[in-house]
């Protein structure tokens, strides 16, 4: 079999400076492109592409800029089949495979193994620098099934020692209710997930809370569940779906002043992207930086430009990992860009909001 290339290795030294951090995704993204697309190593998805992108892949990218010569393939990843997504430089590892959460269409999927962890371990020392308890006990009030977020929550509470109670949450039936017009529905959903919830945390000690902004504003309208939450958790973890300035203000300092509130962005196809510490200058309460080795994330305007500091635009995703080759994807998200935090490291993304194509059509988060 062979090697993973050595450039997938991820380091976290954190005092890179930003151009530095640039050029070693650059270095990394060369090598990783000779990978994917090396007969050998490369998944049959990619290679059966190669002779028709009109470039070639390892001799004409060379900088990340050039990864917007690639095709956003994310439209044919919710009819591939996923064995063609496996790389054959890794075949015989364990794969999972795991499912968007259909909010533009029907789901996406991908694989996913265990070179997904040097991403979840360097997540974990942005989270545990925000104020995340290093051991503890979680419950992830958030969807699992296909979706990847259960399972990153999973091992989150496995490298601390902890344990994790899950509920059953399928976000796509609320989703389909509200399209319905059946919000009723979709709150007697909503409660039935916080009969769960309430369940774990009378009967066990939670310390970690992981959940989706409307699922906590649902439980701070429940007395006795904001009680037991308040009485013994000490970090809530908020990700799945935008949330507004005011939202956050309210979770933080007036229904859960005594936990940790820490959001991260992220979803099946990107991986995830903490919030970072406060820098000197940010204007946002809360800024999520991605992952430097393997994930690129940009504002874009509608021409596709890289927006300026401050200005608002489309994310636009670079994924280059060992596993997973996503160039050039445009997201369901607009955030603002924000420059780099003192010392180093990736622009910031502040501000996410679902993105409104020029139809006007909305995209339904629903709670997940």
């Amino acid at each position: 079999m062979n090697a993973v290339p050595a450039a997938s290795v991820a380091s976290t030294d954190s005092t890179a400076s930003n151009s530095a951090q640039r050029t070693d995704f650059e270095s990394r993204m060369r090598t990783l492109l000779a990978w994917h697309f090396d007969p050998d190593t490369g998944s049959p998805f990619w290679l059966g592409k190669r002779a028709g992108l009109g470039f070639d892949p390892v001799a004409d990218i060379r900088s990340a800029a050039d990864l917007v010569r690639f095709p956003d393939v994310s439209d044919e990843l919710r009819t591939v089949p996923v064995r063609d997504l496996v790389p054959r430089g890794l075949a015989g590892r364990e794969f999972r495979v795991h499912e968007s959460g259909g909010t533009t269409g029907a789901p996406a999927r991908i694989v996913s193994g265990e070179g997904r962890l040097p991403m979840l371990r360097w997540a974990r020392e942005r989270l545990l620098a925000a104020g995340l308890p290093p051991a503890g006990d979680w419950l992830c009030l958030a969807p699992s099934g296909p979706h990847v977020v259960g399972a990153d929550v999973l091992r989150h509470a496995a490298m601390g020692g902890g344990l994790c109670h899950t509920v059953d949450l399928d976000p796509r039936w609320v989703k389909r209710a509200v399209a319905q017009g059946r919000k009723d529905l979709a709150e007697e959903y909503v409660q039935h997930l916080l009969d769960q919830a309430e369940n774990v945390l009378a009967t066990q000690h939670i310390e970690v809370l992981s959940s989706t902004p409307p699922l906590l504003e649902s439980l701070c309208g429940r007395p006795a569940l904001l009680e037991r939450v308040r009485r013994q958790v000490r970090a809530v973890i908020w990700s799945g779906t935008s949330a507004s300035a005011e939202t956050l203000r309210q979770l933080d300092e007036v229904f859960l002043p005594e936990a940790r509130l820490i959001g991260v962005y992220g979803n099946t196809l990107m991986g995830l992207a903490p919030q970072r510490p406060p820098a000197p200058g940010d204007s946002h309460a809360c800024v999520f930086e991605t992952h430097p080795h393997t994930t690129l994330v940009q504002p874009v305007d509608e021409s596709g430009a890289v927006v300026p500091y401050g200005q608002r635009g489309r994310v636009r995703l670079h994924l280059v990992s060992e596993e997973m080759l996503l160039p050039n994807v445009l997201e369901r998200d607009t955030a603002v860009r924000v420059p780099p935090a003192p010392g180093g490291g990736q622009d910031g993304l502040a501000d996410l909001a679902p993105y409104r194509a020029a139809d006007g059509q909305d995209l339904i988060e629903g709670v997940y």
